[in-house]
């Protein structure tokens, strides 16, 4: 049985501030869920942390992106968290693993998301949002070798 609970969306706001930890799933419309997931990436200390996919269960279709909006003040900088979009596709192989029965998909999901736990426990590799000084190409390819020796070694 799943417990559920309806919740006007600003209360739930401070409720998912004073206890984020006592939600596992949060199921709002698009406006609100936008708003919602912003809030909850940056109780987790950044916005450039979240994965998001959009799925809809009745066309069987799914959508990865960044969980943040874009940020052309950085455009172009290299300077940019390259972690929520890193995470997205790693949520996409997963729902796809899931959705098709591919075990293969599902592995490659979790070999990711596992991986950027990895990679951040590492203060020096951490990009400036997170009080690191790697860049967006220089993250991103130390999480693509990680992968590489990972599955070489696995």
């Amino acid at each position: 049985m799943v417990e559920t609970e309806e919740i006007i969306v600003d209360a739930f706001a401070a409720l998912l501030v004073r206890k984020p930890e006592a939600y596992d799933v949060v199921v709002a419309t698009n406006f609100y869920g936008d708003i919602l997931s912003d809030l909850a990436s940056e109780l987790s200390g950044s916005l450039g942390l979240a994965g998001s996919i959009n799925a809809n269960a009745e066309t069987g279709l799914c959508c990865a992106q960044a969980q943040h909006g874009s940020a052309p003040d950085i455009a172009g900088k290299n300077i940019a968290n390259p972690t929520s979009l890193i995470l997205s596709a790693a949520m996409m192989l997963s729902w796809l693993g899931e959705h098709r029965r591919d075990e293969k998909l599902n592995r490659a999901g979790a070999c990711i998301a596992k991986t950027i736990d990895d990679v951040l426990d590492d203060p020096a590799n951490r990009t400036r949002d997170l009080g690191g000084r790697m860049n967006t190409d220089a993250f991103g390819h130390l999480v693509a070798q990680t992968i590489a020796n990972e599955t070489v070694t696995a």
